[in-house]
């Protein structure tokens, strides 16, 4: 099984500086970047550090990841978003998964050993929110195989064959959901793990919270009727 990195950019350079250099390169056939259109110096300091950047072929994060997939020159892919807040080391685990014939693999901060970034605070939004989207997931489109319930973490990888089988939709930025909902619909194997997530190093989210949540709603949704 050949594995590749897929990092997925737009201004993180403080994240890169962090990351970039703890990557052990010798454990995936391909390193590579995804960028959404940085201004801050990300690609310049990825392209010095012998990494491939490619330039979103259009906005939006669906389709950084439709082109994080066909720009993998592997079998398999992880998708890795360089802001300091999740350890690099765990990138590495994912290729025992894949071997075992899992085709989805998702790095989960909502199970045992798991850390996210709200725990410790009474009120969890966040938390909350992902973990109702993973009940109304399974609820409406799982009937066999594991569950998901880190439903909108982009730390995860996937078989290049699984993920074409998906046919990922533009309604931006329903990726992460619709990696789940659209692998429980065409019974892809699929598995997750624990991973400890930390407050990212700088910058702030590219997607707020209300907004994006309406997004992910109408997502859901849409994909109920949705004609495969």
């Amino acid at each position: 099984m050949t594995v590749g990195l897929c990092l997925i950019t737009w201004n993180e350079l403080e994240g890169c500086k962090h990351d970039i250099e703890l990557i052990d390169r010798s454990k995936f056939e391909q390193i590579y970047c995804i960028d959404g259109g940085s201004t801050d110096g990300t690609v310049a300091y990825l392209e010095e550090q012998g990494i491939e950047v490619y330039r979103q072929t259009s906005k939006g994060l669906n389709q950084a990841c439709i082109d994080g997939a066909n720009f993998c020159k592997c079998e398999a892919f992880v998708f890795y978003h360089p802001k300091g807040s999740i350890p690099v080391e765990d990138t590495y685990k994912f290729r025992e998964y894949f071997e075992e014939g899992y085709e989805l693999v998702v790095g989960s901060r909502m199970m045992k050993d798991s850390v996210n970034e709200e725990d410790g605070k009474l009120f969890k939004p966040r938390k909350w929110f992902v973990l109702g989207l993973g009940v109304i997931a399974k609820f409406l489109f799982k009937r066999e195989g594991n569950t998901i319930w880190d439903t909108l973490h982009g730390f995860r990888g996937m078989t290049v064959q699984a993920f074409k089988k998906l046919k990922i939709s533009n309604m931006d930025p329903s990726i992460d959901i619709e990696m789940v909902c659209r692998s429980y619909k065409f019974h892809i194997k699929r598995i997750e793990f624990p991973t400890k997530e930390r407050a990212r190093l700088a910058g702030k989210t590219h997607f707020k919270a209300f907004a994006t949540g309406k997004k992910l709603l109408k997502y859901i949704v849409w994909e109920i009727v949705r004609k495969d």
